[in-house]
């Protein structure tokens, strides 16, 4: 049952073969070794033989695919014990498990210098064939599953050096550019103001320029968010001022109501809290009645937190009520946003250790925001 459950979750390499693995037999006796190679042979697991100590230690010099040592205990010259020790003593060795062999009888004062010795077991002559190969199965797959995590790791980390790469380009190489053009269309709105034809053309150009900035900047947000590299800097400032700032950029959009009760002052990331708010505000004013007041709510009543609501009419469509905050869901009908926006905001309100929720009732929807009333700084790019 053993067997077949070990095979059932072999580790392999992406070709589809079994990952190579080596076991250190060591024993005097050629016989004795002759015995273990055969009871050991399986696709895929090479047994390197020795016959003392010494020899042992060259192998282990030679190979770093070697899963578990079978040490033999009554060697001459080098018995099994010190060379566990001398193992045990080699960075390139003390990780690798230690099985004796000894043709004793059990006594309390030799296991417990096997076990000092950085032995994991003690296996009694004559071997039990069973015994031996599950035993050593086990310490076997171990190592290739350590194996294929290692090559995991490996490529995550280049997965996450190339994105590293992407973004950057994003950050610099789309945006040089795009700052150009945006600078030039401003210099065309004042040569050609007499010109409508000329002035509609290079409000549209200003129009989607203005859309690309927002889109690179949520694709840098959450390529930096999936990284686990989303810095917040706080300092002072007031959650109800921060209101007052994104009302004031969409004031020509929608109408908006703002109370404010209590201490909302904090220490929080005021550059990130203020997308938050924008974001929140301008979905509602999407997504609302533009002849009905969006509800803005601000509350410092609570020490420990402030609290942010923001209210307007309409319903959050079903299919996507369940996923609000997950990337790249969207309601497709009604905005040609990316769908990164209400996942953004959740990951920046998670960075200052609060939390976001949205829920439709009554035919209005609501966002609350909750922040601790002093978030802990964290950008990654230091230490």
């Amino acid at each position: 049952m053993a067997d077949a459950a070990l095979l059932a979750g072999r580790a392999s390499r992406p070709d589809g073969a079994i990952a190579p693995v080596s076991v250190l037999a060591v024993d005097d006796i050629p016989d004795n070794l002759e015995v273990l190679e055969a009871l050991l042979a399986e696709p895929g697991l090479r047994v390197l033989r020795a016959s003392g100590g010494p020899e042992a230690l060259e192998i282990l010099l030679r190979h770093d695919d070697i899963a578990v040592a079978l040490l033999d205990v009554q060697m001459p010259g080098m018995n099994g014990f010190e060379l566990a020790e001398l193992m045990r003593g080699a960075e390139r060795s003390r990780h690798i498990p230690i099985i004796f062999l000894t043709a004793a009888a059990p006594e309390s004062a030799r296991l417990f210098r096997g076990y000092e010795a950085g032995a994991v077991d003690f296996l009694f002559k004559p071997l039990d064939v069973a015994l031996v190969r599950s035993k050593v199965q086990v310490f076997t797959e171990l190592f290739r599953q350590r194996q294929l995590l290692a090559a995991q790791l490996e490529e995550h980390r280049q997965l996450v050096r190339m994105s590293e790469m992407l973004f950057g380009v994003l950050g610099h190489d789309l945006r040089t550019p795009l700052g150009a053009i945006i600078s030039s269309a401003e210099v065309l709105r004042l040569r050609t103001r007499d010109d409508q034809t000329l002035q509609r053309m290079v409000a549209t150009i200003q129009s989607a320029s203005g859309r690309m900035t927002r889109l690179i900047a949520q694709l840098l947000d959450f390529g930096a968010a999936r990284l686990g590299n989303l810095p917040i800097r706080p300092r002072v400032t007031d959650l109800a001022v921060l209101c007052d700032t994104a009302i004031a950029e969409l004031h020509d959009r929608q109408t908006f109501e703002m109370q404010r009760s209590g201490d909302t002052a904090g220490t929080w990331d005021p550059d990130r809290l203020l997308q938050v708010i924008s974001n929140l505000l301008g979905n509602a004013a999407t997504h609302g009645d533009h002849d009905t007041a969006v509800q803005v709510r601000v509350s410092g009543d609570d020490p420990a937190e402030v609290r942010l609501e923001v209210t307007n009419p309409g319903t959050i469509p079903s299919e996507i009520a369940t996923a609000l905050f997950t990337p790249f869901v969207t309601s497709s009908s009604t905005t040609r946003g990316t769908g990164l926006g209400l996942y953004i905001v959740d990951q920046i309100v998670r960075a200052h250790g609060g939390s976001v929720t949205g829920c439709s009732t009554d035919g209005r929807t609501s966002f609350v925001v909750r922040v601790p009333r002093h978030a802990v700084p964290h950008d990654p790019s230091v230490g």
